[in-house]
């Protein structure tokens, strides 16, 4: 399954064009570079070059990389948790989704219409914070009110609920986001469950030039730690347009600056690449950071992980550097593991499995 990202903001701040261009990137075709689901979905190929070079050491008949799933999302507007605009159908897509960016506008550009009329980072990211922030009361409140009457028939399983549920309605009725507070493994546990908007890992991107970015706005998403970028859109677009080819005649970087926006959206979520790779494929495969060998090969296959026996392990820098899976199991390169071992980034596994 991919990753999913959803991409929201206000009106007119740039999130078709982000999706547009991200879905045209022209990333290795060999297989599922980009699929298009619906009308404002799509897959795009992680950009990896170690598939590339572990796919040419053992002569790969494909190729397949990891994937991000970005949904566009509709334009929200300040009051959409009560319904304004396309609010409901908009913050039922963000429930479903693994992280957030947040486009905001930092473009000077009279032709495309601002509906706050002038240009307010900071204006424009509370009023996104603030929507979600009073989605996820209502959501709190509602809960709250039925955990009370079970309380009230005796039901004392829920009392952890119930003061996990108290602590997130402070916070959110004092305007902070559920994703920079501190929670303990159970705590986190139980507010996932209810799908929080605010407790989503999230990135902000900053839709012009780095020139159109003063000073004292960086400074204030550093002191908030808020992962962001700054992206021109718009430039990217028109890069995605052109072939590999072109880019070379016109002396532009083949890679665009959104690949740091799908490698941004990987580190956000604690994700890690171990790969795969024999003669007919070479493939990257994603799990969580702190996640046990079993539990890779569970993404493989299902019996992977249930009749797991061992895993093979080695790091891809070395492989490449021996040559190949021949010699590296020749000069005993090749590391045995067990149900306990802890994968690695970059970790090329082959697991054995009772039959």
């Amino acid at each position: 399954m991919s990753l999913s990202i959803g991409i929201v903001g206000l009106p007119n701040v740039g999130k078709s064009t982000l999706f547009q261009a991200i879905t045209k990137k022209q990333v290795a075709r060999e297989n599922y570079p980009f699929c298009t689901i619906d009308s404002n979905v799509g897959v795009v190929a992680v950009p990896d070059e170690r598939v590339d070079q572990l796919s040419q050491l053992h002569h790969s008949a494909k190729k397949i990389y990891s994937t991000v799933q970005f949904i566009d999302i509709a334009g929200l507007v300040k009051g959409a948790h009560q319904g304004e605009g396309l609010g409901n159908q908009f913050l039922a897509q963000i429930r479903e989704v693994d992280a957030i960016v947040y486009i905001l506008r930092i473009f000077q550009n009279d032709k495309i219409i601002n509906t706050y009329q002038t240009v307010d980072v900071l204006r424009d990211k509370e009023i996104l914070e603030t929507e979600m922030i009073l989605k996820d009361l209502e959501t709190a409140e509602k809960r709250w009110e039925s955990l009370v009457k079970s309380l009230k028939a005796g039901k004392e399983e829920n009392q952890k609920e119930r003061l996990v549920l108290e602590k997130a309605r402070t916070y959110l009725t004092e305007g902070r986001m559920l994703l920079q507070q501190s929670w303990d493994e159970e705590e986190e546990k139980i507010l996932r469950s209810y799908q929080f908007l605010t407790l989503k890992p999230r990135i902000y991107l900053l839709n012009g030039y780095p020139r159109e970015v003063p000073s004292s706005l960086i400074d204030h998403f550093r002191q908030q730690d808020c992962p962001f970028l700054v992206i021109d859109l718009l430039n990217q677009f028109e890069l995605s347009e052109l072939t590999p080819e072109e880019k070379k005649e016109l002396g532009l970087p083949l890679a665009m600056e959104l690949d740091a926006l799908i490698q941004k959206s990987y580190q956000l979520l604690d994700q890690i690449t171990f790969f795969t790779t024999t003669s007919k494929e070479t493939r990257a495969w994603t799990v969580k950071k702190g996640a046990t060998a079993p539990q890779a090969g569970g993404v493989i296959h299902s019996d992977f992980e249930e009749r797991f026996i061992k895993a093979e392990v080695i790091n891809w820098k070395e492989l490449l550097a021996i040559g190949s899976l021949a010699q590296a199991k020749e000069q005993g390169r090749m590391r045995i593991e067990g149900k306990d071992y802890i994968v690695q980034e970059g970790d090329v596994i082959w697991i054995r499995s009772e039959v």
